[in-house]
């Protein structure tokens, strides 16, 4: 009895032993640069001088009444309803046909993961051009089909540049989603699709009947991942407008970098990152919840 417990001892010495050094780094790199968030949010600070002034609450009391961040927020929150219903129909689509055409459609599939493969910024640049209202391919488009009445100020006007940024970051991330699926439909047993065809199923009943049920938790996964990542969506979107213009594309995340880096706000940018971890903890802890009460 008392080997046994021993030997427990020494087991649970060994895996504290291989765990310290990611638990260190985790500590190092996440926990603390988030205590620090919410520290900071309690000063006024320009980042560079040694001063800082304690302000107590003032900086989330300013948060609530900031209409820039409500209305960036209200754009995050039409970025996650915009990416689910855009990416994840796309993205079940294409992998459906992807794994239906076995072996010969594996280029097709390389060939769709090319944009995951692109840096946002480099994507952003490139767009940008893709875009320009004189020069770009679309006016080029619209101009040779003679259709230059459509062509419009893509990112330069506040009704039509949400929109334009929204469909490039679709265009980006549906791959991810693609190939996320084709991992899931290569674990549905092929006996499955053996008893269907036997019972005379069509490609359509493939579909409704064994494909998507089974793909349901990956699709529920895959929501919530869409969920957080527009939530603190960042790099690609202030690249290509940098939040504007009149702040129509403004999100929370390029709203904290011009509040902490281009104003010199780090106790208010700091407000802002502690709020957008609130808000994205409680959205991926309620999302999870929800999902699991539904599978159970």
């Amino acid at each position: 009895m008392q080997r046994d417990k021993s030997a427990k001892l020494l087991q649970n010495l060994g895996l504290a032993l291989f765990l310290a050094p990611a638990l260190i780094l985790i500590g190092i790199y996440i926990i603390w640069p988030i205590i620090m968030s919410f520290d900071l949010s309690l000063y006024e600070w320009d980042g560079v001088s040694p001063q800082k002034l304690y302000l107590g609450l003032k900086n989330w009391k300013d948060l609530l009444v900031d209409s820039i961040f409500w209305h960036a927020f209200g754009n995050n929150i039409k970025f996650i309803f915009l990416s689910i219903i855009i990416e994840m129909p796309i993205a079940i689509l294409i992998a459906v046909l992807l794994d239906r055409g076995g072996k010969r459609f594996d280029a097709f599939k390389s060939l769709f993961y090319l944009p995951m493969l692109m840096s946002s910024v480099a994507i952003g640049v490139l767009f940008k051009y893709i875009y320009d209202p004189n020069f770009g391919l679309i006016s080029g488009i619209l101009s040779f089909l003679h259709l230059d009445s459509l062509n419009q100020d893509w990112l330069g006007d506040p009704n039509v540049a949400f929109y334009s940024v929204v469909a490039v970051i679709c265009w980006q991330y549906i791959p991810f989603y693609m190939i996320f699926f084709i991992a899931a439909l290569s674990n549905i047993p092929q006996e499955l699709y053996e008893a269907a065809k036997i019972d005379g199923a069509t490609q359509q009943q493939y579909f409704w009947r064994i494909e998507l049920p089974l793909l349901t938790p990956s699709i529920k996964t895959a929501c919530i991942l869409s969920l957080i990542g527009s939530l603190k969506y960042f790099d690609l979107i202030y690249v290509m407008t940098e939040g504007g213009p009149s702040n129509a594309t403004e999100l929370m995340a390029t709203y904290m970098y011009k509040n902490a880096f281009a104003s010199f706000k780090m106790g208010y940018g700091s407000t802002i990152a502690s709020a957008m971890f609130l808000i994205i903890t409680t959205a991926g802890i309620f999302a999870y919840f929800v999902t699991r009460r539904k599978e159970e």
